[in-house]
């Protein structure tokens, strides 16, 4: 089996890649002007702030960046393309041969490149709707070599490239759009235009087991574009795979060569490294670690700031306490205090983090436990008595004589013994 991308990433710059208009605008066919609308005449002004986020994502995936990069004009008649071509990059893309390292294994990067986003089609059932303000909305294509084995791998690739893109200032809030290339044999079968992690992996799913089942009866597979279904979870067939040549390449006559010698890369940030890195250091769950800093700058602050100062375990524990109770947003002074009360033995239940939050003292004589005992504790008892799982999977009571035995061992909160049960069942036992 082999899996390769086509990932599609909005860039955050306030204008178009080729014109001043307003880049993400809400109102349909209201940031619309002459160059975006392909109007005869009109002629496109390339954007830098766009040129430079894509040597900042280039580098992060190790890329060869070359001395010039220039556009060339992909030639094809849709409603969403005015000018019935788009401009993008083929021969002389901002990167090429590049990696990606996700478990131990590398994923190869074929090139990045950048591009406008075609016009926006609405259809509904006996009439189709455009909207002008994305034509010409600014991408970066990432495009992988065929290198991805797995469902699992995907996942992996996926988050981990994201994390990338947020600590460069990339908006993942947005929905990344993915074109999966999926081969089973000979033919390779593309998925054009798949949404968001959930739909990216429902649609790998889907088609992985759809070749495998031509196979297994001998048919043929043909090699196709198809298009994910979210409602039917399926793929459907749409046309035939596309060669470059019936795109008709030509060079983009009205821009020039771009020099991207005097571009400075923004320096990338890689938690998965981190959190590996930290997890040995301090003693700490690596998965916990990634899964708080991945999309989060300020907890990787913090945890940066206070490492070495205080046990990794308190300042896990009370950034996630604060994640969880807290109203506000995360700050420094408020975790260093939090942290101080966990490294005494205090227990940061809601009321202490919004006293916390609101400058209070914390009187911690009525709430001191040892949360390491009563999690090992919990930890044993479900291990000795796996029943337990199952029928929590049914009836979410059942877990309530964990509770009780417990409590016989630690006189204590019976709410604390509950929150500890809840975030291990939901961390640890996945249930």
């Amino acid at each position: 089996m082999k899996i390769g991308l086509e990932v599609h990433v909005g860039l955050p710059t306030k204008t178009k890649l080729f014109c001043r208009c307003k880049a993400y605008a809400t109102e349909p066919n209201t940031a619309i002007c002459p160059i975006c609308t392909g109007l005869p005449g009109a002629k496109p002004m390339l954007n830098k702030k766009a040129l430079e986020l894509s040597v900042d994502i280039s580098n992060a995936l190790n890329c060869t960046i070359e001395k010039e990069t220039s556009f060339v004009r992909k030639v094809y008649f849709y409603p969403d393309l005015p000018k019935s071509f788009q401009i993008t990059q083929k021969d002389m893309p901002v990167g090429h041969s590049g990696t990606l390292k996700i478990n131990n294994k590398v994923i190869g990067i074929r090139r990045i490149q950048l591009e406008e986003d075609p016009a926006k089609i609405l259809r509904e059932d006996n009439y189709t709707l455009i909207d002008y303000n994305r034509s010409g909305q600014p991408l970066v294509e990432i495009v992988t070599e065929p290198d991805i084995t797995s469902e699992d791998e995907l996942r992996v690739f996926m988050n981990e490239l994201k994390s990338i893109l947020y600590y460069l200032g990339v908006d993942v809030d947005q929905d990344i759009k993915a074109d999966l290339n999926i081969s089973l044999s000979d033919s390779r079968v593309e998925i054009k235009n798949v949404t968001g992690l959930k739909n990216l992996i429902d649609a790998a799913k889907y088609e992985i087991q759809r070749q495998e089942k031509l196979i297994k009866e001998k048919q043929k597979i043909s090699q196709e574009t198809r298009s994910y279904s979210e409602a039917k979870l399926s793929t459907i067939s749409s046309r035939e795979k596309e060669s470059d040549e019936e795109y008709g390449f030509i060079f983009e006559p009205d821009l020039t060569t771009y020099s991207l010698q005097s571009i400075k890369p923004k320096e990338p940030v890689y938690v998965s490294e981190i959190a590996k890195e930290y997890s040995k250091k301090y003693h700490v769950n690596e998965s916990q670690l990634l899964e708080i800093i991945s999309f989060d700058k300020t907890s990787l602050k913090i945890i940066q700031s206070f490492a070495g100062k205080y046990e990794m375990k308190s300042i896990l524990n009370a950034i996630l306490s604060f994640k969880r109770y807290g109203k506000s947003e995360l700050k420094e002074k408020f975790i260093e205090k939090a942290i101080k009360l966990i490294e005494k033995g205090s227990y940061l239940d809601g009321e202490v983090i919004s006293a916390l939050e609101k400058g209070k003292e914390i009187n911690i004589n009525n709430n001191v436990v040892n949360t390491d005992e009563i999690d090992s504790e919990i930890r044993s008892i479900i291990n000795k008595n796996k029943q337990l799982l199952e029928d929590y999977k049914t009836n979410k009571k059942a877990m309530n004589s964990v509770i009780g035995m417990v409590l016989k061992k630690f006189k204590t909160n019976p709410r604390i013994i509950s929150e500890r049960l809840e975030y291990i069942l939901s961390n640890e036992f996945k249930v």
